[in-house]
């Protein structure tokens, strides 16, 4: 995501070089360049021009420290000012209730029914009891989508087909949730292809009639400051609590993500990322303008790992690899844990510097597909013992997964690879000259 604003705001910094204070001669261009880039990221032109004022004043008023470039400083200045305009910090949600009540409201195509499943999911995990509530009532297809939605992760989902009356329908929901005792109930509304006066008003009527918690308004980045005259158009009607960007790991400009909360004020609450109910993070504005600016995200790396990963299964997986005994059946899971963390290249991007590295690499999930087919290709003994694994095996393994033996011969040399730097860093821990290394 942001890939282009990202070039060019890195080619507004080149333009400052050597040390010493920045001034109005060495600022100038800089500026200009930044401001460009932020307007063709689709950024409201009036939000762009206060940023850069605010940028340029930033650092005239501050002295270059010792052995800092003009372009280190004036690049931290930016970060500064990118994560005041996304919100300052992570604002959390009210789920304060009995039950608490989250209307989800957008236009249609938006992403409001994924995201309904994804948070569902997320409230799920924190040990929230949850219900979900078909409140579409013009489309047919939202309701089955959340039906099965809903399924996939083992959550109630309230619907009424044949009842053409959201209110309605809402407030039963709203009956149905206290006598099963629900947590949290997540309203999921109808949407248009562009707002109209029908859609608004029954929103309006359903908000008024169930008094939710929090009220959130679902954007799709990808339709950049269209997005944000919409939020707006909604806030006015709603007046909701926050946003949720959606769809960012698409060709998204950014224009969205950097004007909603100066032109609505109102939080971006959480961002979406994909079709898998996995693919939710809260929104964390400074980690996003580390990520625009190619500084990576590790923090949202760990947590992301420490949500796929099983503790007991990591402490087992431990054991084997102090013991040498990891083997391709251990791989095997190892892929399938960093699958369900989420897009391959958007982890690759949280990595400092690596994302101006993987920019023009097509990485996907199914770049893993070819390995997992060869390793299920293979017997329990030959996962256990790769060593067994012969030329009349090996071809044997090919046909199966339908690849060659070429590439069964790649994946059991990069194996062997992995098992003997694990064998090493094991020796290396053993004698102390591990903590040596690195204390």
């Amino acid at each position: 995501m942001f890939e282009s604003l990202q070039d060019k705001l890195a080619g507004a910094f080149k333009t400052l070089k050597g040390k010493g204070r920045i001034t109005d001669v060495n600022i100038a261009s800089t500026v200009k360049e930044i401001r460009r880039a932020l307007m063709d990221a689709d950024v409201n032109y009036k939000v762009a021009k206060e940023v850069t004022d605010r940028v340029k004043q930033e650092a005239l008023d501050r002295d270059v420290k010792i052995a800092v470039e003009p372009g280190q400083l004036f690049t931290k200045i930016v970060q500064e000012e990118l994560t005041q305009l996304m919100g300052g910090k992570a604002q959390p949600v009210n789920l304060q209730g009995s039950p608490a009540i989250v209307l989800i409201a957008g236009l249609q195509g938006s992403g409001k029914t994924t995201f309904s499943g994804k948070f569902a999911s997320y409230l799920k995990k924190q040990g929230k009891q949850v219900m979900l509530v078909a409140g579409d009532i013009y489309r047919p297809a939202a309701i089955t989508q959340l039906q099965v939605l809903g399924e996939q992760i083992g959550v109630d989902v309230y619907a009424e087909p044949e009842n053409k009356n959201a209110v309605d329908i809402t407030q039963n929901a709203l009956k149905e949730a206290k006598s099963k005792g629900k947590n949290i109930i997540i309203v999921d509304t109808a949407g248009r292809l562009a707002v109209d006066e029908v859609m608004m008003k029954e929103v309006e009527n359903i908000k008024k009639a169930i008094n939710p918690t929090e009220v959130l308004f679902v954007v799709d980045s990808m339709t950049g400051q269209d997005a944000v005259n919409t939020a707006k158009t909604f806030n006015e009607r709603l007046d909701f609590d926050g946003v949720v960007l959606t769809k960012l790991d698409g060709d998204a400009r950014g224009g969205a993500a950097l004007s909603v909360k100066a032109v609505v004020d109102k939080p971006i609450k959480f961002m979406s990322t994909g079709e898998k109910m996995e693919d939710l993070d809260i929104f964390h504005p400074d980690r996003m303008a580390n990520r625009i600016l190619g500084m990576g995200d590790v923090i949202s790396l760990v947590e992301r790992a420490q949500q796929a990963y099983d503790e007991d299964e990591a402490k087992k997986l431990n054991k084997k690899m102090r013991e040498n005994k990891f083997d391709l059946n251990d791989f095997l899971s190892q892929l399938q844990q960093i699958k369900k963390m989420g897009n391959v290249k958007d982890l690759m991007g949280m990595i400092p510097g690596m994302g101006k590295a993987i920019k023009d690499i097509d990485i996907d999930n199914d770049s893993f597909k070819p390995i997992e087919a060869v390793i299920q290709s293979m017997t329990p003994g030959e996962r256990e013992n790769p060593d067994i694994i012969n030329g009349p095996r090996r071809k044997r393994i090919a046909n199966g997964s339908g690849t060659s033996i070429q590439q069964v011969n790649n994946l059991l040399k990069q194996f062997e690879q992995m098992r003997k730097m694990m064998k090493r860093m094991n020796k290396m821990q053993g004698s102390g000259k591990l903590g040596k290394l690195f204390g």
